[in-house]
Formats: structure tokens, C-alpha cells, sequence
């Protein structure tokens, strides 16, 4: 099963340094079959999607946690077998037994520096945004509107580098 596991750049930094990937209390998003029911047309790809926009809306929550976060949305893709189904927590949302080896990454996703001035405001109002406050979801949807750039798991050094 793909799994799309929401995080930060200081995550990454701590993948590349430990060989591992620690997913937050394990949880990830999935196309499930609750997320297939919850839309009523979708391929399997724009479903996916969904599941991978999920994971980078989490990845806000994280930023907005951390004291001096890196302002982009990271999320890394893995494909693992013993993801559990959380339909009781929302519908595209698996939990992980463990830590990711890197030899189930399939891919990494990051913004570019163009949407860290969005990325930082969504990160600021994301709770504000899940209670229904209309600007709050017009900020969040102005770093939504930022695509997160694909990167193979061997290109984690040199982005980092970059960062």
C-alpha cells in the first residue's frame, strides 16, 4: 500500500541521517476504501492525491509545531504492508507499526522556496481553518495552491544541501 506520511525538513534531515523514516505516532494517509466512498467519482491516481494533499495539510500542523521550523510542507511516499486502517480518525488515514526502512521510500515531496511566505501563514491558522473560520481556509488554500515538487529518495542529500 502507498502511503503518503506527512513531515518537516528537520524530519528529512533526521531520515538522512538515521536511514529511517519515524512518521508522527505512525500516521499516514492512504487511498483506503473509506476515502474511495467518501468520493463519488475519482481514479485511483487523483484519489491518491487526495491522500498526498491530506499528508501535506498534516505536515502544516507539524510545522506549526516546531519552535523554529523550516517553512515547507514535506511528505514522504512509502509503500509498506502493515499500514492499519483509522476510518474512526478520517478516511484516508492508516497508522505504521514502526519506523520506515529507506528501502520502502518511494519518493519525497517538498515545496519550493516560492511558497514558504503561504506555507508559514497556513501554518499559523491551520486549527483556526479545521474550525470552519473562512479566512483562515483562504490562507490555507493559498499554500495549497503551491504544488510540492517530487524527489527521488536519492536526491535527499543534495536538497537538503540546497535548503
Amino acid at each position: 500500500m502507498r502511503v503518503y506520511l506527512p513531515a518537516t525538513i528537520a524530519m528529512l534531515r533526521d531520515l538522512e541521517a538515521n536511514g529511517e523514516f519515524r512518521a508522527r505516532s505512525g500516521t499516514g494517509f492512504a487511498l483506503t476504501p473509506a476515502l474511495r466512498e467518501a468520493y463519488a467519482s475519482g481514479s485511483d491516481e487523483e484519489l491518491e492525491y487526495a491522500a498526498l494533499l491530506d499528508a501535506a495539510r498534516a505536515s502544516l500542523r507539524l510545522i506549526a509545531a516546531e519552535e523554529k521550523g523550516e517553512p515547507r510542507r514535506a511528505v514522504v511516499s512509502v509503500d509498506v504492508d502493515d499500514a492499519t486502517l483509522r476510518p474512526d480518525l478520517d478516511a484516508a488515514v492508516v497508522r505504521l507499526a514502526g519506523p520506515v526502512p529507506k528501502s520502502q521510500i518511494a519518493a519525497i515531496h517538498v515545496d519550493s522556496a516560492e511558497a514558504e511566505d503561504a506555507v508559514t501563514a497556513a501554518a499559523a491558522v491551520i486549527d483556526a481553518a479545521d474550525l470552519g473560520d473562512e479566512d483562515a481556509e483562504f490562507t490555507l488554500g493559498d499554500a495549497e495552491d503551491h504544488e510540492l515538487a517530487w524527489y527521488a529518495l536519492q536526491e535527499l542529500p543534495f536538497l537538503l544541501e540546497l535548503l
